[in-house]
Order: structure tokens, then sequence, then C-alpha cells
């Protein structure tokens, strides 16, 4: 079971919000719109999928990370190194 699965619905309705923000910033770039007024929309949208990622973080950590603590033994250690890795990828981005 994956860690958003409780609010997988949720996640999805997001992603689609985005993907309609997306779109927008296409039609944008074809009707030649001021290019700070795309820019501005790109900031909202990239800002819209790390708020995404973040809550997709946090179901990891509060679900796949801890379930592997409990259990132990390496799988515990490795879960550890790739919200590590992931945490790293958010940061950089």
């Amino acid at each position: 079971m994956v860690g958003y699965s409780d609010n997988k619905e949720e996640v999805q309705r997001r992603l689609r919000r985005i993907e309609g923000q997306i779109r927008g910033l296409n039609r944008m770039v074809e009707e030649d719109t001021y290019c700070i007024d795309i820019l501005t929309q790109i900031s909202a949208a990239t800002r819209a999928l790390q708020s995404v990622a973040l809550q997709l973080l946090g179901d990891h950590l509060s679900h796949c990370v801890q379930d592997a603590l409990r259990s132990g033994g390496p799988g515990a250690e490795a879960k550890i190194v790739e919200a590590q890795a992931a945490i790293e990828r958010l940061v950089r981005s």
C-alpha cells in the first residue's frame, strides 16, 4: 500500500488543477501574453507542484518509512536513505 492511498483523490484533484495551469500557460504563449504574466503563472504552477511534492513526502515518511522503521532490518535503513535522497531532490529544485 502506498503512503498517499488515504489522500489519493486529493492528490489527483490537485494534479488535475496543475495540469490545467500548464495548459493555460501554453495558451498564454500562443496568445503572445506579456512575459512577466507568463512567468508569474509559471511560479504559481511551480509552487503548486512543490506543495503536492511536500504532501507526498509527508505521506511517505508517515507511512512507508515509519512502517520500515517498525519492522527494522536493512529495509529500514534503505527507506531512510531513499527519503533523504527525495528530500535532497526537492531542496535542489
